[in-house]
């Protein structure tokens, strides 16, 4: 098995190749479907955020309300920080738990979609990295018109992540996503190439 970890800066267009990857034939365990998981209504890390962070960041139904709690930690270094040492061990475990099972039902190539992947450390436990590239103007412009937001909050949300520039050296694979949706399939699928040839 052959465990690719996907990263990218918020807005780069990682869910999309994580996609094209699925399409190639790929296992895709994603981080933050994992990180939603964990984090649901009366399991232990739903639990120790509330106990840190109180019920004012959920719902009426109890679930966790993922744009409140953003805005929190996002303009907060130390709850970011909080919030990230209470979830991480959980999804890290999760993680493991999802590619194990994988590679016990015979997929090939299993893809580590994380946001985080360096940022804790992850890139040491991979194969290899891709990083999902595009310039910081067509990030913001992206993530501005994603989430309806301005520039400086848009600016809070890509500076909680290490920036995609620093990101490009611990990469083996760069996926260049500036330049149109073909072009980044057709990058991807060059990549997926080189990787089939090893096996």
């Amino acid at each position: 098995m052959f465990l690719i970890g996907l990263t990218g800066g918020i807005a780069s267009g990682k869910s999309t190749v994580s996609h094209m990857l699925s399409e190639l034939g790929a296992y895709i365990v994603d981080a933050d479907k994992l990180s939603r998981e964990i984090t649901q209504p009366g399991k232990p890390a739903w639990e120790e955020i509330i106990k840190r962070f109180g019920l004012r960041i959920t719902h009426v139904d109890g679930k966790i309300d993922r744009k409140r709690l953003g805005q929190l930690v996002f303009a907060d270094r130390q709850a970011r920080a909080d919030l990230e040492k209470i979830t991480h061990p959980y999804i890290e475990a999760a993680a493991k738990d999802a590619i194990a099972a994988a590679a016990e039902c015979g997929f090939a190539v299993v893809v580590l979609d994380a946001p985080l992947l360096i940022e804790v450390g992850w890139h040491t436990k991979v194969d290899a990295v891709w990083v999902v590239y595009v310039n910081e103007q067509t990030q913001l412009a992206r993530l501005m018109a994603r989430d309806k937001s301005d520039e400086k909050a848009a600016r809070a949300r890509m500076n909680a992540q290490l920036a995609l520039k620093n990101k490009l050296k611990y990469a083996d694979v760069v996926i260049d996503n500036n330049d149109g949706i073909e072009n980044t399939k057709k990058n991807v699928c060059k990549a997926w190439q080189e990787i089939k040839g090893i096996f």
